[in-house]
């Protein structure tokens, strides 16, 4: 590692001095040697009272890297990784673009570049950048490329604490960024044109993804699994998520805004959510999903889904505007059950006529144990609230609700083997064919039941209160 040059006055980002050499500095020498990193490197360096003398940080002079050049630089900045890393010192990169598959980073790494001009690039499949079992890392002000090469751009496996901000990862055959067994926070990055997803994270300990922006990506925008069902806890809050297609095709896995499998006890709230080919949020045996003043835009299927083996899921105060569905909370015949829905507004909904069967078109479709409460419904082409399947209903509140311009206002299985179901104090206004009715899968017979102001079976259906116009 190469000695300080210069007058003590003049100490460039990245250059590397010695303890011996700063030790011989004089008192006014170290302050203005701390002024000037201070100055250099903001508030990440402490202020000239504060300062002592020692090792400066590893930089991109002292490593001799050479930007926006076409050779591999990876055995350079890997050395200094690793300096720094025995060393307990964070690697500043200078701006322009470096081609440097293959890194690795160690437990402590603070590798921090210049916000906005410093570009990590790879060559092959292989990670630009991966870390195992190394805690502790922070990834600051780095834009990363895969040339849409790289099957993952950033990978974590067992890294806790990790920190990934104010960073950028484009052009990912597959995934920009891979977690397994991580905790730690993912915020204020971007994620774009990634052939997979934005982000997938595998088993979770304690995972936070905020105030990102991903978009234009193949399958999902975020993704949340666990290799088995259980308590995940990752919150995903106030991330812009847009243009999301399913080029791999599918039913459902693909196509989804935020993707959650699996993981229980998942806070997903104040998302911004657009252009999705299928769900911006939908959760697949994942219990205890909290799915929170998002805003959802033009969806292709589903806006919001709890659907399979979960249970608990509470789906509040969020907007859907444009989706051939709002929220669907749905298999009970796999387990699914248990939902509060509330608070959510709900419009502009319509009907994929291409399909052959599922064509969708309803505001809100609740199948088990559930309360439906205080949403708001407008234009909805099938029905507003779809309550049950055949013989899958069970314990069903529905009350006081504002459903306008949907077809039927409200549609209840008529299966004999379906369980109870409370249908009041609605205001269901401009429904064609009905304010409520009985359905058979799907086709409303029989009725109007908003007319006859009384149970049609004792013990299966109670109807009292709404107002119908």
């Amino acid at each position: 590692m190469g000695g300080c040059t210069g007058s003590p006055g003049r100490i460039l980002p990245g250059m590397i001095f010695n303890g011996a050499a700063a030790v011989n500095l004089n008192r006014r020498a170290v302050l203005a040697t701390s002024t000037g990193l201070a100055f250099a490197f903001g508030t990440l360096l402490p202020t000239a009272e504060q300062a002592v003398p020692g090792p400066a940080p590893a930089g991109g002079e002292a490593i001799g890297l050479h930007p926006d050049t076409e050779h591999v630089q990876t055995a350079l900045l890997q050395a200094a990784i690793d300096a720094a890393q025995a060393n307990s010192r964070p690697v500043f990169l200078p701006p322009g673009r470096f081609l440097v598959p293959g890194l690795k980073l160690r437990r402590g790494t603070r590798l921090i570049g210049a916000y906005g001009a410093t570009t990590l690039a790879g060559l092959g499949e292989e990670p630009v950048i991966s870390a195992h079992d190394a805690s502790d890392i922070l990834i600051d002000g780095i834009s990363f490329d895969g040339l849409e090469r790289a099957a993952t751009i950033i990978a974590l496996v067992n890294c806790h604490r990790f920190r990934l901000s104010r960073a950028e990862a484009r052009n990912a055959a597959g995934l920009g960024v891979r977690l397994e067994g991580c905790s730690g926070s993912i915020h204020d990055c971007q994620l774009t044109h990634c052939g997979d997803a934005g982000i997938l994270a595998l088993d979770s300990t304690g995972l936070e993804i905020a105030r990102n922006t991903v978009s234009f990506c193949g399958n999902n925008g975020i993704q949340v699994w666990r290799s088995q069902c259980g308590v995940d806890g990752s919150m995903v809050t106030g991330n812009r998520i847009s243009n999301i297609a399913a080029q791999d095709g599918g039913d459902g896995p693909n196509g989804n805004g935020i993707n959650v499998f699996r993981a229980g006890n998942v806070m997903i709230a104040n998302n911004m959510i657009s252009d999705c080919a299928f769900s911006a949020v939908r959760g697949n045996a994942a219990s205890n999903i909290q799915i929170i003043a998002n805003s959802c835009l033009r969806l292709g299927e589903v806006a919001l889904y709890a659907e399979f083996g979960f249970e608990g899921a509470v789906i509040a105060q969020n907007i859907v505007d444009t989706s051939a569905s709002g929220i669907a909370v749905t298999n009970f015949n796999e387990g699914g059950r248990l939902a509060a829905v509330q608070g959510n507004l709900i419009r502009n909904l319509f009907r994929r006529e291409h399909e052959p069967v599922d064509k969708r078109g309803e505001g809100i479709t609740i199948e088990a144990d559930a309360a439906v409460s205080g949403n708001t419904i407008e234009q909805a082409p099938t029905a507003g609230i779809s309550i049950g399947w055949g013989p899958y209903m069970r314990d069903v509140s529905v009350t006081g609700n504002v459903i306008r311009k949907a077809r039927v206002g409200i549609t209840i299985s008529s299966d004999q083997a379906a369980g109870p179901c409370l249908i009041a104090n609605n205001v269901i206004s401009g429904s064609e064919d009905g304010a409520i009715r009985a359905m058979d899968h799907g086709r409303a017979h029989g009725p109007d039941l908003a007319l006859a102001h009384s149970a049609t079976k004792p013990g299966w259906i109670s109807i009292t209160g709404n107002l119908a116009t």
